[in-house]
């Protein structure tokens, strides 16, 4: 007999699994109200008229103290064109550089959307998929927010406007709102400011810079040197486009020379020495992303890590200790850097940002001459090398077929490594960085701050054959400043939109670089400088401090570094030539050689008293030990032979000169000095340190 059980129903998993019915139901649902919600908004969604555009708000720049305005950025230039105005061949190229598909598409690019949607939540930068209509929709009528929201208030009024005007009308409305540099909103103005011609008479090579610019002012603009080949890559790219969309043959392409621009012409906001504290925050913000389109009409604010007190120290420390005979060409550059925190605290780039637009101390350089010695210090001492090891302190000792020549020629005969850095003697350095490996001496410079790529693990790299920019080497000597914690510098504390939301603040986080006893063995031997050895000058700062003179074959940079526990600064004093190449210092301030003990370490220490008066006086962690080690053995001299490294040279006088005023005249750019022979010095130096060499080397 047959029993018939209850049917059960679902049971487990399967219970609750919808079927396949329902999901497309529901996605077909979704769907429909996501596009009824879409052009709902459409509808609301109100194109202004083009006189509504808004208005660019200046960006307002404060000294750190976040009160005190330092200076404004904005004030947008713009002339409108009628698109009849505008060559067809450089309409094309902005297509092709911005847009291939603007006449085929209805605002916006799916594809492009897609990518951009694809690199926010992979964890890209907020970005991209804009169309020209989008472009225009942002820089026109919306703000610079960098969010969701706004990118879709962008996409809702793109679409709206290929309703509602036409694609030339959307294309010239572009070109006369979108931002080239320079200060230039507008095509009229770029072409002016580039090639100080009209739009109507732009070439196509002209058109196709133009074009490529738009991307990113700030990375393509030719007036910085690094940015050329940047830009003809992304011309050639232009051409290429427009000879893909059948606008241009590709003969015409090959036939479009890279076009000369003009310079560019500063803003009178720039004028004097604050014109280079505001363009090295116009450098840094690009490279946070803080476009000078956004810094120019977006109303920021922001605070800067400039102490007025300080800064104010600089430039008076130039006019009063620096030279005022023998300037023309006088280069004259100061950084100071707090240590432990990476702020720049003050920053001498010139005398006037309007009249030479090289910051002398971000961007002119200098070999670094024996300020560089502390960090093959630093690799002795980590390698276990004291600093009562003894070493062959000789005049003409040869070293891996290298001669190393002390200054004057001054033999010292078996000495300490401390008492080698008092009187920067260049033989016991050469010989401890053979000891220690070339590269260690390198390895210390990168990790203390040194960035520039003209440091090699040479021969004579302890002696300062690399060129660096003073704040480089401030930055560096503030690691050691903070116990061997580096922080790399900066100029910004904090940045606000116009709406008052923070988009950038300051979060130093300090990398132990060296060992802190490390450090401190370091600071103590160059506190020695300051009090027995070269660098005597600076204790006229009056609290405890730690310094390092530098000065180069055939004289041609003389530098002072040095720093207190709470600040660390460098001065370094360069002289271009006519033709922009580096000359001998002899002649300014009527010596006839000028040394790193003389006018850096005088203005150096007028600027340390400066920015210090009234501040508590700190002092410096003694190390915890000072180890004995036994005596290196000493390099014995041999025959001479010619050095193939160019070496370095660093004379100090016993006494610090009567000095004048800073220069009135700003030179052109430094280039990388090779010295070759040594100065001789007018004063009779204090010790016998300096740089290798087949002639005599001066003294610190």
């Amino acid at each position: 007999m047959r029993i018939d059980y209850p049917r059960r129903g679902k049971t487990g998993v399967r219970h609750w699994l919808p079927s396949w019915k329902q999901v497309v139901s529901v996605l077909l649902l979704g769907f429909a109200s996501a596009v009824a919600l879409f052009f709902f908004l459409l509808w609301r969604t109100e194109v202004p008229e083009p006189n509504e555009v808004a208005t660019a708000q200046t960006s307002i720049v404060y000294w750190n103290d976040g009160t005190t305005e330092l200076g404004r950025i904005g004030d947008a230039n713009r002339i409108s064109v009628p698109l009849s105005d505008v060559p067809l061949d450089t309409q094309h190229a902005v297509l092709a550089a911005e847009d291939r598909e603007f006449y085929e598409h209805g605002g916006f690019s799916p594809a492009g959307i897609g990518r951009a949607i694809w690199n926010n939540v992979s964890g890209g930068s907020l970005q991209g998929g804009s169309t020209i209509t989008q472009q225009y929709a942002k820089n026109a009528f919306l703000t610079q927010e960098r969010s969701f929201s706004r990118k879709a208030q962008e996409l809702l009024l793109a679409v709206k406007l290929e309703t509602s005007v036409s694609k030339d009308q959307i294309l010239e409305d572009y070109l006369n709102t979108i931002y080239f540099g320079r200060g230039a909103y507008g095509i009229q103005v770029a072409s002016q400011q580039y090639f100080g011609k009209d739009v109507t008479e732009l070439t196509l090579g002209e058109s196709a810079a133009l074009a490529s610019i738009i991307r990113s002012p700030g990375n393509y603009d030719p007036a910085d040197k690094d940015n050329v080949e940047r830009l003809k890559g992304r011309i050639q790219y232009v051409l290429d486009g427009m000879v893909e969309k059948g606008w241009i043959t590709q003969a015409q392409a090959d036939d479009a020379s890279f076009p000369k621009f003009k310079k560019p012409k500063p803003a009178n906001k720039f004028q004097g020495t604050n014109g280079y504290l505001l363009d090295a925050v116009v450098r840094e913000l690009a490279t946070r992303d803080i476009t000078e389109d956004e810094l120019n009409r977006g109303g920021l604010r922001v605070v800067t890590t400039f102490d007025k007190k300080a800064q104010g120290a600089a430039v008076e420390a130039v006019r009063a200790e620096g030279p005022k005979s023998g300037t023309e060409g006088l280069r004259i550059g100061l950084a100071a850097v707090r240590p432990g925190t990476g702020e720049v605290v003050a920053m001498y780039g010139g005398a006037n940002f309007l009249n030479n637009q090289v910051n002398n101390a971000t961007m002119a350089i200098g070999q670094a001459g024996s300020t560089f010695k502390p960090f093959a210090l630093a690799a002795a001492i980590e390698q276990g090398i004291s600093l009562d090891s003894v070493w062959n302190g000789n005049t003409g000792v040869t070293i891996d077929d290298y001669v190393v020549n002390n200054y004057g020629d001054n033999n010292y005969g078996d000495i300490t490594l401390l008492k080698g850095t008092e009187q920067s003697v260049n033989s016991v350095y050469v010989a401890v960085s053979k000891e220690t490996g070339y590269d260690a001496v390198v390895d210390a410079a990168r990790r203390a701050g040194i960035t520039t790529d003209t440091l090699t693990p040479v021969r004579s790299v302890a002696l300062g054959v690399a060129s660096p920019h003073v704040i480089e080497i401030a930055d560096a000597y503030a690691t050691f400043a903070a116990r061997g914690q580096h922080v790399d510098y900066t100029v910004i504390k904090e940045v606000r939109g116009g709406n008052g939301g923070v988009l950038i603040v300051a979060d130093p986080s300090p990398e132990q670089r060296f060992d802190s006893n490390t450090a401190d063995v370091v600071n103590y031997a160059l506190r020695k400088v300051v009090t027995d050895g070269t660098g005597r000058t600076a204790l006229g700062v009056g609290r405890p401090i730690a310094g390092k003179t530098g000065t180069t074959n055939e004289n041609k940079s003389a530098l002072f570094a040095g720093y207190t526990p709470d600040l660390a600064a460098a001065v370094m004093l360069t002289k271009d030539g006519a033709d922009g190449l580096p000359v001998s210092l002899s002649g300014v301030g009527g010596l006839s050689t000028v040394t790193g003990g003389s006018f850096p370490a005088a203005i150096f220490t007028a600027f340390m008293k400066g920015a210090l008066e009234g501040q508590p006086v700190q002092q410096f962690t003694e190390p915890a030990s000072l180890p004995t080690a036994s005596p290196t053995p000493t390099v014995s001299p041999t025959e001479s032979v010619s050095p193939t490294e160019t070496p370095t040279v660093e004379p100090t006088p016993t006494v610090t000169p009567t000095v004048e005023p800073t220069p009135t005249v700003e030179p052109t750019p430094t280039v990388t000095p090779t010295p070759t022979d040594p100065p001789t010095p007018t004063v009779a130096p204090s010790g016998g340190g300096g740089s290798p060499g087949a002639t005599p080397a001066a003294s610190p």
